[in-house]
């Protein structure tokens, strides 16, 4: 029986010549991979551009038993972007947080909460013209919450990065330096998009601070690989 749904585009890889096998979380039936076809020939790039990460589709799918792939009967882009294709900044943020999602959301079944955040999410930083430099740190924050893990002060997460992270930030040089961090990520908690960060400095630590704080709550999180990327286009 086919089912109708919305979903995110996380991820994809390339399979064959011309195919594509894409992860997408979708509203009603959590976590899926599937199977695309065709849509790497030349001429089909309209197609695979809605296989870019955090892409928002309506989509008529094949359900699968737990794990297995399988197909899509129809799809279209329910949200084209407005604003994200057009500004670096947008575009590295998004690639990095759906790099996060992709690695964080496993779970197979529906979850409505999770899905509707990540959706609206979405839609909201395509929309906003200005003052979305704290977008993904607000974001990492609402995220860990739905994920289990949510902060409760900015002390909880330096104690748990300087003393938990493997034995790796024990020194009493790195728990002063993360100190430090700790009012502008009070204020982050407190304010949230309208909390006021000095610079790209604090934000690039702090969002490396959250990074790790993830990679202590989350198994197997391993390397952010667009990290690097954000940190250098957000540095000023």
């Amino acid at each position: 029986m086919l089912v109708k749904t919305r979903g995110i585009v996380l991820s994809f890889i390339k399979f064959k010549e011309s195919s594509i096998i894409v992860r997408i979380y979708t509203e009603e039936l959590g976590l899926q991979s599937y199977i695309v076809n065709s849509v790497r020939k030349k001429g089909s790039a309209s197609r695979i551009a809605l296989f870019q990460p955090f892409t928002l589709l309506d989509m008529v799918v094949y359900p699968s038993s737990k794990g297995g792939l399988t197909r899509i009967s129809e799809y279209k882009c329910s949200h084209p972007f407005a604003t994200v294709p057009y500004d670096i900044r947008k575009s590295s943020i998004l690639l990095f947080l759906s790099e996060i999602v992709a690695r964080t959301v496993r779970e197979e079944e529906e979850n409505r909460p999770l899905f509707e955040f990540l959706h609206h999410s979405i839609l909201l930083f395509d929309q906003k013209q200005s003052g979305f430099e704290n977008f993904h740190l607000v974001f990492l924050l609402q995220l860990a919450a739905y994920l289990g893990f949510g902060v409760s002060s900015a002390e909880e997460v330096i104690t748990q990065v300087a003393f938990e992270a493997g034995g790796a930030g024990t020194s009493g040089n790195n728990l002063m330096q993360l100190q430090q961090l700790e009012p502008y990520l009070t204020e982050l908690l407190q304010r949230m998009d309208d909390a006021h960060l000095p610079n790209g400095r604090v934000r690039r630590e702090l969002l490396h601070l959250l990074v790790r704080y993830f990679q202590l709550h989350v198994d197997q999180l391993g390397e952010i690989k667009s990290l690097p990327v954000l940190s250098e286009v957000l540095s000023d």
